[in-house]
């Protein structure tokens, strides 16, 4: 359960005035934490892990924009 620990803490975390090499590795972040949870979820079926990977993903995901930009 360390990941779960892990990945609400990524969750909390501020991710203004960010350089691009760091946005880089919070989305690698994003993923390596989405995919051990998802293992997890595959088990168990916890709705509170898929809600978890959801807010992971929704992270993720406006990192993705802010470095392709919005088109």
């Amino acid at each position: 359960m360390d990941i779960i620990k892990e990945a609400k803490k990524f969750e909390k975390s501020k991710m203004s005035n960010m350089s691009t090499s760091d946005r880089v590795a919070a989305s690698r972040k994003a993923k390596k934490l989405i995919l051990a949870i998802n293992e997890i979820y595959k088990e168990t079926g916890d709705p509170i892990l898929m809600d978890l990977m959801k807010l992971l993903t929704t992270k993720k995901k406006k990192i993705e924009v802010r470095l392709k930009g919005r088109q």
